[in-house]
């Protein structure tokens, strides 16, 4: 079964990488007008999110809102498919960076840290080293459950030239690179985190919120910054770096809390500046569990300060 999925996934890379862009991009936006019809289970999921965080919205607007959505994931899927394939010439033709100014006081040889979302086609993160030269790129992810899919995702990535870490197994490797510095790590951090996430607010409703940027910029002295990946145009991207997010206060380490809510903040900027760039079929705000309300104690420090 794993050779079959292997031999189907390849042979469908190798078709939409084969296509322009152009048609691509058509066939991924029908393909998520399909799936919007098809998929009942996303589709009540996106509505159900969309209703819980933008309350003053009608319910014609937020159908309008969920069918873009589909339309854009598709594109996105079958873009990013698309972009993984492409030489550094042609994404700089589809893809610019905004915001290299807010990294301009950051040393040379210094790590950096940003926080990123399921924004636009969120695999060209992996492409952004083209726009910083001097700097090593490094995401984190994490693998499929069968085999011979993550070997084909991770060797269809690797082209990007920028270092892949799966979540619970490289640990070591990425903390090794981190060391040697000079390099920029990207976590994303919209999503359920399960039990380890801290409950924090993300577009009025709180929810289990990955703590791993602020973690790791406050372990080894790196800036944060937050990246997103937005659609300008049919089969055109655009990554926009934030300001920094401060991580120290009065010469004192700020709560994780606090830089993490500073996150969730930027990152719902975003959202809100364009809803349908933003990936509402994932169930972003689950209940508290039981280990999570055992633990939980009283923030210490807002994240405004």
């Amino acid at each position: 079964m794993n050779t079959l999925l292997h031999l189907t996934a390849r042979i469908l890379i190798g078709l939409v990488q084969a296509l322009p862009l152009g048609l691509v991009v058509i066939l991924g936006r029908a393909s998520g007008a399909v799936a919007w019809h098809l998929d009942r289970r996303h589709r009540r999921v996106a509505l159900a999110n969309l209703k819980l965080a933008f309350p003053e919205k009608t319910e014609r607007e937020i159908r309008g809102i969920a069918r873009e959505n589909f339309r854009r994931l598709g594109e996105n899927y079958l873009g990013g498919i698309k972009t993984a394939g492409m030489d550094a010439d042609d994404i700089r033709r589809i893809l610019n960076l905004r915001g290299r100014e807010h990294l301009a006081t950051e040393a040379d040889g210094h790590n950096l840290v940003f926080a990123i979302g399921h924004f636009g086609n969120f695999e060209l993160y992996a492409r952004a080293g083209l726009f910083l030269p001097g700097w090593r790129f490094g995401v984190t992810y994490r693998g499929l459950k069968q085999p011979a899919l993550n070997r084909l995702l991770v060797a269809l990535r690797e082209r990007s030239g920028t270092l892949f870490f799966e979540r619970r197994q490289d640990s070591g490797a990425m903390k090794a690179a981190l060391r040697e510095g000079g390099l920029t790590m990207s976590f994303l951090a919209d999503q359920h985190a399960g039990d380890n996430g801290a409950r924090l607010p993300f577009l009025g409703h709180e929810c289990s919120t990955s703590t791993a940027p602020a973690v790791f910029a406050l372990r080894y002295r790196c800036a944060l910054h937050t990246a997103i990946c937005s659609r300008t145009a049919p089969g055109r991207w655009r990554i926009e770096l934030g300001p920094a997010i401060p991580t120290h206060k009065d010469g004192h380490a700020r709560s994780v809390e606090a830089i993490t809510t500073d996150v969730n903040a930027a990152l719902e900027i975003a959202v809100r500046k364009d809803p349908a760039n933003w990936f509402w079929v994932h169930r972003r705000w689950k209940p508290a569990s039981r280990r999570q309300q055992a633990r939980r104690k009283p923030p210490t420090e807002t994240g405004n300060d």
